[in-house]
């Protein structure tokens, strides 16, 4: 695993959105995992920022996104898709038939999740999987508990995600008790997964994720099984690694060979 802690949030967005277009950069036609939630919007409004610059087009790209609510129209204003395109895709110059988000309406999420995997593979896979981190360890929607071999299904939101997601709602009653995810098992066949975190509320959870036992109580630690995962911190985020200096010392290192080309 490489872990980067920055000074803060916004320093974590700029080093995340930075690494994104590093890959776009290098394969223009990649295939982006692309996530939602509080944490990825500032890594895309540089994102955008970064392609008004001219530095990045996304023209070539494809994009699939985690998750989505089960019940909500792509229309609904608190739907992913609805999300995506608000923060991100009316923005960018990604083709709209290029960006794929599940459907929360689908009438057979068994045989639903076996189209979206296969959506992933004739697009050659995912690239890059960007993820976000809950505050029990969760990623995407595999709650605690979780398979760390499950693929895209239906999945039950625990009562801890459904009160942390409520501030996106008028009200705790009109957040969706259901979701549609990609499993574990299908966001570690990700040729690479980025994971952001900011903030002290996501600091036991990262603790448990880079240092802690690799268990379904904490499905983010499944990422230590991952050949090329990624973490971007910011400083409130680390403050329960115990290893710090050593992530610190290594990032350095890793830039300097990047830099020098050794």
């Amino acid at each position: 695993m490489r872990i980067i802690i920055e000074k803060d949030a916004a320093a974590a967005a700029k080093r995340c959105a930075e690494l994104i277009v590093e890959q776009i950069q290098k394969k223009p036609n990649s295939v982006l995992g692309l996530a939602t939630g509080g944490t990825p919007v500032a890594c895309y409004q540089v994102l955008i920022e970064m392609y008004r610059e001219k530095t990045v087009s996304f023209a070539g790209c494809k994009s699939f996104n985690l998750d989505e609510y089960v019940g909500l129209a792509g229309d609904h204003p608190q739907s992913y898709r609805h999300f995506m395109q608000k923060n991100l895709f009316d923005h960018i110059d990604i083709d709209p038939a290029a960006t794929h988000v599940p459907n929360g309406l689908a009438k057979d999420y068994e045989a639903y999740g076996e189209v979206y995997e296969q959506q992933i593979a004739d697009a050659g896979g995912i690239d890059l999987q960007l993820l976000g981190i809950g505050s029990d360890g969760h990623i995407a929607f595999n709650e605690p508990g979780s398979s760390l071999g499950s693929r895209t299904r239906l999945k039950t939101l625990m009562p801890e995600t459904v009160q942390d997601n409520a501030r996106f709602f008028d009200s705790i009653d009109e957040v969706p008790r259901l979701a549609v995810t990609m499993g574990v098992g299908t966001i570690l066949e990700s040729r690479q997964c980025l994971l952001m975190a900011t903030g002290a509320h996501k600091a036991d959870a990262i603790a448990g994720a880079i240092e802690g036992p690799v268990t379904c109580q904490n499905t983010a630690s499944a990422l230590q099984l991952h050949r090329d995962a990624v973490y971007v911190l910011d400083e409130a985020a680390a403050q329960g690694l115990t290893r710090q200096a050593y992530y610190r010392s290594s990032e350095e290192m890793h830039r300097k060979v990047l830099a020098e080309g050794v």
